[in-house]
């Protein structure tokens, strides 16, 4: 039925439901990359969003944080709201030190606004490029290029959202990016899409030479199409690869399975990242340096 969400979200696990850490959490850990969502009546969606309200709210996490060891954590923008970033500077503001933002803006909003969300606690804008994944190459290297310029001034970076193809097919552009640039989801690079181990190489290249990071986060998003042992597989070379330019995020509230163990994704880091030292480095000293926290 036109207008209806494809996705039923779950309630939450509760916090004291979680898997405690198997291994010493570092103090300042952060997670890199969660959402908030709140009532619907105060923050009202986009006209047809691909999944129902999840029960993603600010206190639910904030619970959440003392089983898991976590002290950090950074709100992203989730398509639930388009590019209307209240419920997430609400947040924000509720959260004070304890937390970053990423938010999803158009593209002529005024630098003024901008300047405002920077005192508010955003470090960086999040570019949906599965929504443009049919424009051409072209069209989408030029909206790179104009939301780079617009963050650049103020110490951002972008964090892209997006299939693996259009990571592929723009990583010559991406290695030439003067400011700092985050893909989600281990890179989404799924063979069912095309995608090959030499793919994979280049964009570990982008780590390891130029100004991109990667985000070790929604490992079940990738298991869908492969299986768990094979994210495993991934996550490891990526940790190796280039682990100063490495992140951990939870993608709380895990949409739409509420009732995802977040302790159980916490505790896949000491297999992913066996020694204890590197774990610090992309649990603490990373996001402290990209998302600019005290």
């Amino acid at each position: 039925m036109p207008g209806m969400p494809n996705e039923v979200c779950t309630p939450c696990r509760p916090a004291e439901t979680l898997q405690r850490p198997l291994f010493e959490v570092p103090a300042g850990a952060c997670d890199a990359h969660m959402h908030v969502f709140e009532s619907r009546d105060l923050y009202p969606s986009i006209a047809e969003p691909n999944y129902t309200l999840p029960d993603g709210r600010l206190d639910h996490y904030l619970r959440l944080m003392p089983v898991t060891g976590i002290d950090n954590f950074v709100i992203v923008q989730p398509s639930f709201y388009g590019t209307d970033n209240s419920c997430l500077l609400d947040a924000l503001s509720v959260a004070g030190e304890l937390a970053r933002g990423v938010v999803n803006v158009e593209p002529d909003i005024p630098d003024a606004e901008l300047a405002r969300f920077h005192t508010m606690g955003v470090r960086g804008i999040r570019l949906d490029l599965f929504k443009r994944q049919s424009l051409p190459r072209d069209e989408i290297i030029a909206y790179i290029g104009a939301m780079a310029a617009r963050v650049g001034p103020l110490g951002w970076h972008l964090q892209f959202y997006t299939p693996g193809a259009i990571v592929r097919d723009i990583i010559d552009f991406l290695a030439g990016l003067e400011i700092p640039f985050v893909i989600d989801h281990m890179g989404y690079m799924l063979e069912k899409d095309g995608l090959n181990g030499g793919d994979f190489e280049r964009m570990l290249d982008l780590l390891r030479h130029a100004n991109g990071w990667l985000k070790l986060s929604g490992p079940y998003r990738l298991a869908r199409h492969s299986s768990v042992e094979a994210v495993d597989a991934v996550a490891r070379v990526i940790a190796a690869a280039a682990p100063d330019k490495v992140l951990w995020g939870s993608d709380w509230p895990h949409i739409p399975d509420g009732d995802c163990d977040t302790g159980a994704l916490l505790n896949m880091l000491p297999d992913w990242v066996p020694d204890p030292a590197i774990r610090k480095i992309i649990l603490v000293d990373n996001p402290r340096k990209l998302f600019d926290f005290a």
